[in-house]
Order: structure tokens, then C-alpha cells, then sequence
């Protein structure tokens, strides 16, 4: 069956929330300075590019990314599409094709646009830096929209299921319930439908998220 990679290109030209440090990339030893071996470090934030929360996030005293169910990160998920929305509000995610019973839901917006024509070039490894602060978001009474009908994951296509300035509410309605957040998919050229979710966070001990590698299979 296709897969999909949905995740995001890590490199020092990705885009990162406002006030996160941005992505640095060093090699201490390189074959071809006559060292025995390459060797790269990465100097970045835990939320850079496709990543997980864990409640530990916003919520204090919360689960920590390394002791995340892995068989809620993985499974049946719906990618459902709002290309027209501004915000994913109860009204709207009412009125979108989510069965009862969903448990993994991704939500495929403008957003996407963002990363699929000309912010990311794959083939270059370039993403754009401009943030755009007006990206697709999940308002508050959606997150418990979503609590209430027993979702366990939630996908969104920019780097924050909350709305900028005001992430808080959205994020401790989602977390306190025990719904994992994946943030900063690219859902671009993604057909709506059911599809089977793989989506690892590094496990880092006790940390609050994980950059993550995410795909769709079928």
C-alpha cells in the first residue's frame, strides 16, 4: 500500500514559533576534514517541525512525550478536509464528515498550503522562515468538541492546534482530557479518507514533546 510521509524537513531554514530557538545544525567531525567518522549535532526546540505534545506541555504534573500510549500513536485515522475554515470551532467540526467512534482525526487546511507551494521545497530541503500568524486553529469550545465525542489524537497542519495568542485554552482542553496533539504535519496533496497512522515521537525521558516522523499508509 502508498505511504505517505505527512512530516516536515528538518533544516536551518524551517520555520519555528515566535521566540523558539531556530533549528542549528553543526558537524564536529566530518570524513572529509579527516575525522574517523561525520557526526552532526542539532541544537533546536522539542516542538521543531511535525512534533507531539504530551500534557506535560500546559498541563502541570502531566505525562511527559516518553510515556505516550503508542497504540493511540498509531492506528486507524481520518484526515478530514476544512480548506475553507479560519478557525476548526465546534459549529464547523460539527458539520465535518467525523463519524462517531473517530479516535485519530487530521485536519487537512489552508494551512498546508504553507508548506506545499513554494514555502517547502523537498527536493532542497527549504522551507520559508516567515511565520504566518494567522494560520488554521483549533478554538476552545472545538478542542472539547472533540473531547466529548472521544478522540484520542489530534492532527493539525501548522505548528500549534491552538490559535496564536491565545494556545493556552485550546491546548489544556486537549491535554487534560489525555488527547495527544500533533502539530506541523504537511497534509498537502493528502486525499480525505481513512488511512493508518504511524507517528513516533523520539523518546526522550521526561520532556514535555518530541519532534516526530509521521506517516499515512494506504
Amino acid at each position: 500500500m502508498p505511504i505517505h510521509d505527512i512530516s516536515l524537513p528538518i533544516s536551518e531554514s524551517l520555520v519555528v514559533w515566535p521566540k523558539d530557538p531556530p533549528v542549528h545544525i553543526t558537524q564536529p567531525f566530518h570524513l572529509e576534514r579527516g575525522d574517523n567518522a561525520t557526526v552532526s549535532r542539532l541544537d533546536m526546540s522539542a516542538h521543531t517541525g511535525t512534533h507531539v505534545d504530551a500534557p506535560a506541555h500546559f498541563i502541570q504534573g502531566g505525562a511527559s512525550v516518553d510515556t505516550l500510549d503508542l497504540n493511540v500513536l498509531v492506528g486507524p485515522a481520518l484526515v478530514v478536509e476544512a480548506l475553507e475554515a479560519d478557525t476548526l470551532s465546534a459549529d464547523l467540526l460539527a458539520k465535518l464528515p467525523i463519524p462517531p467512534g473517530t479516535e485519530r482525526v487530521l485536519f487537512h487546511t489552508r494551512n498546508s498550503d504553507l508548506w506545499g507551494r513554494g514555502e517547502v521545497d523537498v527536493a532542497q530541503l527549504h522551507i520559508r522562515r516567515e511565520f504566518a500568524r494567522d494560520f488554521v486553529a483549533i478554538s476552545e469550545d472545538g478542542a472539547r468538541w472533540l473531547v466529548a465525542r472521544g478522540v484520542r489524537l489530534v492532527g493539525v497542519d501548522y505548528l500549534s492546534v491552538g490559535p496564536f495568542g491565545q494556545t493556552r485554552p485550546t491546548h489544556q482542553a486537549l491535554l487534560s482530557a489525555g488527547i495527544i496533539c500533533l502539530e506541523g504535519l504537511n497534509l498537502s496533496g493528502i486525499i480525505p479518507g481513512l488511512y493508518h497512522l504511524v507517528c513516533l515521537p523520539l523518546k526522550i525521558a521526561g520532556i514535555e514533546g518530541a519532534p516526530a516522523r509521521a506517516i499515512l499508509i494506504g
